[in-house]
């Protein structure tokens, strides 16, 4: 970066991020530390490691500022297909982790490209919309975008780590953004819909339901006589889906995907077996709801939370990290890190509106979208709003490749907003 636009990076986001990360480091501390803390600058307890994490991210972040800005754009291209090669790599010298192939081992280190992915991702859709110089609306390049995100999310699902998988969602609200049509929309809607209502009442009532729905559409509000052709389509699809549904529910999810799944719909009619269920099955999610109730309205105070202190959440400093700042920070600090978390989302959202080149404010809806994702989701997940899934908080849950990937995806961002001078 040239000594004249070194200070034209927005130090607000900047800021917000610092606060972030910085919060988040305190609440690892509390939520891996055993007894006693001897030294913070201990490198062999978690929370040590994570402020290793930190220090590193701190390089990186140098580094992201130093390159020029047209760099990301002008090798967007190849940062998407290294990032593609590496993901393919794991099903050759992948470490499996939990049930998901997902790491790369280096010794004691380990590394995890997904998390990377998403950045280089959303290079690659800011690239393509940006050689459109237009809108979207052409199916021809509709599906290619599709292609780019669903070749690296297909990658991530095979091997078994869905929550990655799901982040890819993100990215409808920036085709949206640039002239997506609403069709779209209408589809994804009634495809959850008829899902849902298949898994909840059974395919014949959602078959019936959704006939009864069609017809009446189409004779009654368009009042159309002439060709059936249309709504006998459509019921077509909902059998198919329903069907389709059903037997993947029945035969490709795994027993604990279905659990959750059969919890959360309340699919389970046996009073036995759903308390059984509950105590296996939402341990978690029980145990985190029970410390963010506990904290109240101040909370307990800092490594004073006696279920985080004792352990009682497991994973409780990487995906269920949220429970800690409940417990120990009650309603003020778990509030305080949502509003950070809508301002560096709106604060995303305001400069992608002021880039100059759409390349630029692609990439920073991009980014926004992500970033909303995982915040959303944890932190439903954690409140029990939505089923568990395995996504981790961004700058808050502990572990490297996160927290690198997150600051990676950001700072690009950051750096092609200090260039918008530029852009002319």
């Amino acid at each position: 970066m040239s000594r004249a636009n070194q200070f034209k990076i927005d130090w607000i986001t900047v800021i917000l991020f610092l606060l972030l990360v910085l919060f988040g480091w305190v609440n690892i501390v509390s939520a891996s530390a055993y007894g006693e803390i001897n030294s913070l600058l201990d490198f062999s307890t978690p929370y040590g490691k994570h402020l290793l994490f930190i220090i590193i991210s701190v390089f990186l972040i140098i580094l992201i500022l130093s390159i020029e800005a047209k760099f990301f754009e002008r090798f967007s291209s190849i940062i998407y297909l290294a990032s593609l090669l590496s993901l393919i790599g794991l099903f050759l010298f992948g470490k499996n982790i939990n049930g998901a192939t997902s790491w790369y081992s280096f010794g004691s280190m380990t590394l995890q490209p997904s998390e990377f992915a998403k950045a280089a991702t959303a290079l690659a859709v800011a690239k393509y919309i940006s050689d459109l110089q237009t809108n979207i609306k052409e199916f021809n390049h509709q599906w290619r975008l599709f292609l780019i995100i669903l070749v690296p999310a297909l990658l991530i699902l095979l091997q078994n780590d869905a929550g990655s998988t799901i982040v890819y969602g993100a990215f409808f609200f920036v085709f949206y953004r640039e002239g997506l049509p609403n069709i779209y929309l209408t589809i994804i809607v009634f495809l959850i819909l008829v899902a849902l209502s298949t898994l909840k009442f059974g395919s014949l009532g959602t078959i019936l339901v959704a006939a009864s729905l069609i017809f009446g559409f189409h004779f009654i509000i368009k009042k159309k006589k002439e060709s059936l052709l249309k709504p006998l389509s459509l019921i077509l699809v909902t059998v198919l889906l329903s069907f389709g549904v059903k037997f993947f529910y029945q035969n490709i999810l795994k027993p604990h995907q279905q659990n959750r799944i059969s919890l959360w719909l309340r699919l389970e009619k046996d009073p036995d077996k759903l308390e059984q269920m509950k105590r296996t099955i939402l341990y978690n999610l029980n145990e985190s709801e029970k410390a963010i109730s506990s904290g109240g309205f101040s909370g307990k105070g800092f490594m004073e939370g006696t279920r985080t202190t004792g352990k009682f959440v497991p994973e409780q400093d990487t995906d269920y990290i949220f429970s800690t700042v409940g417990e120990e920070w009650g309603f003020v600090g778990s509030s305080l890190v949502v509003l950070v978390f809508v301002l560096l989302l709106v604060r995303i959202l305001f400069l992608a509106e002021q880039q100059k080149s759409q390349f630029s404010r692609v990439y920073g809806y991009c980014v926004a979208s992500i970033l909303f994702f995982h915040f959303f989701i944890n932190t439903g997940m954690v409140m029990g709003l939505i089923p568990t899934v395995g996504i981790p908080l961004p700058f808050f849950s502990r572990g490297g490749s996160g927290l690198w990937g997150f600051t990676i995806l950001l700072f690009i961002f950051i750096k092609l907003d200090a260039n918008k001078i530029n852009e002319w």
